[in-house]
């Protein structure tokens, strides 16, 4: 018992005598990305269940989410009818 206790104490003498080593962590201030953003409204649509799976299946294969998708895909379709609309008129 009697060596229990002076292991004991010689633990706590060297505890208190050496400082305690911890690592010094370094904090980098997370950059904010300056890219603006237009502002956004809600759009909510019914389509045909098949096209839905169809949108979600192509989400997960090209890491889309179905807002991004859908947006994408209505610029396209916007741009492609402008696009024939101007064609038409010449």
């Amino acid at each position: 018992m009697e060596d229990y206790k002076n292991k004991l104490g010689s633990l706590a003498d060297k505890l208190k005598k050496e400082p305690p080593k911890t690592p010094i962590q370094e904090v980098h201030p997370v950059k904010a990305t300056t890219e603006l953003k237009e502002p956004e409204a809600q759009l909510n649509v019914w389509i045909p269940k098949g096209l839905l799976k169809k949108m979600k299946g192509y989400g997960l294969e090209h890491d889309l989410s179905l807002k991004d998708l859908s947006i994408l895909a209505l610029e396209f379709f916007l741009a492609a009818k402008s696009k024939m609309s101007v064609e038409n008129k010449s």
